[in-house]
């Protein structure tokens, strides 16, 4: 199955929840989700009774449409994650935030997963100053990530980096937002990671 390429805000109503696929319009107070609470279609707001498997289904949809991986990547990531020692969810749920998209949402770079993710595909982003083009790309603790010197006058990454003085950064990355650049300082604790999905379910899932 291919990535989604819909609609996002419409996912967001589908799911109940805001999974930050609207960036500068979501901070606005303007997404859709907060305008109307309630699945899309005809018969959006009538209350439904969700199966144990609409609930497991749920969460794996809510961190495949965040992250913005495809089935067949998440499928890789979660055998991946069994295959380790330790919480199989919180593994998984780490390796997603190492990929190089991500890292570069979390530094303030992108508003939004996508848009880190198409800067990535279009060469503007550098680790340990060599240019990667893989958003799957899974990065290190400790790689220092910057914007490559052509595009550091990007205006929609420095309206980004804007931003984060309003959303903030997380603990795990230290940037210089003068310089563009940032370090990916360790793998954060899955209790650091803010995110609105019970991995737990996720594993009950794949485990049947």
């Amino acid at each position: 199955m291919a990535r989604y390429r819909g609609p996002v805000e419409r996912l967001e109503r589908r799911l109940g929840v805001d999974l930050g696929l609207k960036g500068e319009r979501r901070l606005a107070g303007k997404s859709a989700l907060e305008k109307r609470p309630y699945a899309p279609g005809q018969h959006g707001q009538r209350r439904t009774k969700i199966s144990e498997y609409g609930l497991q289904l749920q969460e794996k949809q809510k961190a495949k449409f965040m992250y913005g991986v495809s089935e067949k990547q998440f499928r890789a990531l979660y055998k991946e994650a069994n295959s380790k020692e330790g919480n199989t969810g919180s593994i998984l749920i780490q390796l997603l935030e190492q990929r190089l998209d991500n890292v570069v949402y979390r530094m303030g770079f992108a508003t939004t997963r996508a848009s880190a993710r198409q800067f990535v595909n279009h060469g503007h982003v550098l680790v340990d100053g060599k240019r990667v083009d893989i958003p799957s790309f899974r990065v290190k603790a400790g790689q220092k990530i910057e914007i490559r010197e052509k595009s550091k006058t990007n205006p929609q990454i420095l309206r980004s980096i804007e931003l984060t003085n309003q959303t903030g950064m997380v603990d795990w990355v230290d940037m210089d937002k003068e310089k563009l650049f940032g370090l990916f300082t360790r793998i954060p604790e899955r209790e650091e990671i803010a995110i609105p999905v019970e991995e737990r379910l996720i594993v009950e899932l794949y485990s049947k």
